[in-house]
């Protein structure tokens, strides 16, 4: 029987008797572009494991003829079967092992069960993966070497050139895990944090605290950005920075607040919460959304906060907010105005927005269990706090039939006791025939 011939397609490298042509028609055929075909990577003597390069290098892009179609991964070993099709040693093995005696690609029946290992595409493999590790190393010597003279310019320069260099140490940081460490080891998050203070310029600023957001803060350091001119600096930029520093400035006070002698009265700015509230009401640019919401959560957890979150009218806005949120976004909103209702401020503020009863009842069951339980925990709260009014409005807006489904529900034994004690609650307004009545689901399915 003849051997089973694959064709050229997508101007990638064809087959000939089960092995990939040789090295300059692959260069030719666009696999690999400019690549030196003699020694690899450029004549390096040691070499290079070419699984450890896969996994550093983690590439989203890989020549097609490189991929294991079983595993859809890059091939370490590649083996050819009579077919001509090239797979993955131990997954074609792992096949076989399963009973399967066909070629998993081509589905034809195999005349022979040889396995030929394809070196000519195991040595164009190794040299690609070669090339991009080394170019990588490369680049992350060069990062590193770049942010040390970055640091050191830092230290002397001043105006513009200080910004172009922060800006330029942003990127850096950003872009090479060799470099953020560099920045770390050589004390320069102490250098940065020293820019930070009452007379920051919003040009140094806002760098200063992106470069920041992607380094690793040890508690000394979290703690020297926790003086009170560094955190109104923050919250500074915070009030009236782009988007994109916004979330940044987010993002470094929710690595402050995470340190153990971290001092709550930072929270107790009423301008950060104001900052907060507009980050999250900003519709122009929903990704704040997510940002500002993981913020606000951390901060209700602190009770001595939650009466001031209140005061600034977060609950009202927070309301409106909730039917255009993402489910993620939603769940974070239902949580916090679920702790604001733990104090009789926030519980009040819910019970005066006409809308809130009728929207916690459309969301039982609508989005997740713990939108459910938010939702639910918040209703119990304002019923119980106007236990002749809000139950009304609840049962006509098909409540009892919600509760009634949380009951028959998959739902946690704690939140299936609460709907029940809620539902318990709003029956006593009614006469039992007219509670039934008001159970049916027509209104829930509507």
């Amino acid at each position: 029987m003849p051997m089973y011939q694959p064709s050229k397609r997508d101007g990638l490298v064809g087959f000939e008797g089960g092995h990939i042509l040789d090295l300059d028609t692959a260069v030719k055929n666009g696999v690999l572009g400019e690549v030196a075909v003699g020694g690899f990577g450029g004549g390096v003597g040691e070499k290079l494991d070419l699984k450890k390069m896969i996994e550093e290098l983690n590439l989203p892009e890989v020549p097609p003829v490189f991929i294991c179609p079983i595993s859809l991964e890059p091939m370490q070993d590649p083996v050819t079967l009579c077919t001509g099709q090239t797979y993955e040693r131990s997954n074609i093995l792992k096949w076989f092992s399963l009973g399967h005696y066909t070629c998993p690609t081509t589905m034809q029946e195999l005349w022979d069960d040889t396995v030929t290992p394809n070196r000519t595409l195991n040595h164009l493999i190794y040299t690609w993966f070669s090339q991009k590790y080394l170019q990588m190393k490369k680049r992350s010597e060069d990062a590193q070497g770049r942010a040390t003279e970055l640091l050191n310019t830092l230290k002397k320069a001043k105006g513009q050139v200080r910004i172009q260099a922060l800006k330029e140490l942003h990127q850096v940081v950003k872009d090479h895990a060799t470099a953020r460490k560099s920045v770390v080891d050589e004390g320069g998050v102490v250098l940065l944090s020293a820019l930070l203070g009452p007379f920051t310029s919003y040009a140094v600023g806002s760098e200063v605290i992106a470069t920041l957001v992607n380094l690793t803060l040890d508690s000394e350091s979290k703690t020297n950005l926790m003086q009170p001119g560094k955190v109104s600096s923050i919250v500074d930029i915070l009030n009236e920075g782009s988007i994109e520093t916004k979330v940044n400035c987010v993002r470094l006070i929710e690595k402050l607040i995470e340190e153990k002698d971290f001092e709550v009265e930072i929270l107790s700015s009423h301008s950060l919460l104001v900052a907060l509230i507009r980050l999250v009401r900003d519709k122009r640019h929903p990704n704040g959304h997510l940002s500002g919401l993981g913020l606000l959560k951390s901060i209700c957890l602190h009770h001595q906060v939650r009466n001031l979150i209140v005061r600034i009218g977060a609950i009202p806005q927070l309301m409106e907010l909730l039917s255009g949120l993402s489910p993620d976004s939603l769940e974070l909103a239902l949580f916090i105005l679920d702790v604001l209702s733990s104090v009789p401020e926030g519980r009040q503020a819910l019970k005066d927005c006409s809308y809130t009863v009728p929207i916690m009842v459309k969301l039982l069951m609508r989005v997740s269990e713990s939108c459910t339980e938010y939702a639910l925990s918040i209703l119990w709260s304002v019923c119980k706090l106007s236990p002749d009014e809000c139950p009304l409005i609840a049962v006509d807006a098909g409540l009892a039939a919600k509760l009634l489904l949380v009951i028959q529900s998959g739902c946690s034994p704690t939140l299936k006791q609460r709907a029940a004690e809620l539902l318990k609650l709003c029956s006593l307004n009614y006469s039992d025939t007219i509670f039934i009545s008001k159970c049916k689901l027509t209104r829930t399915i509507q």
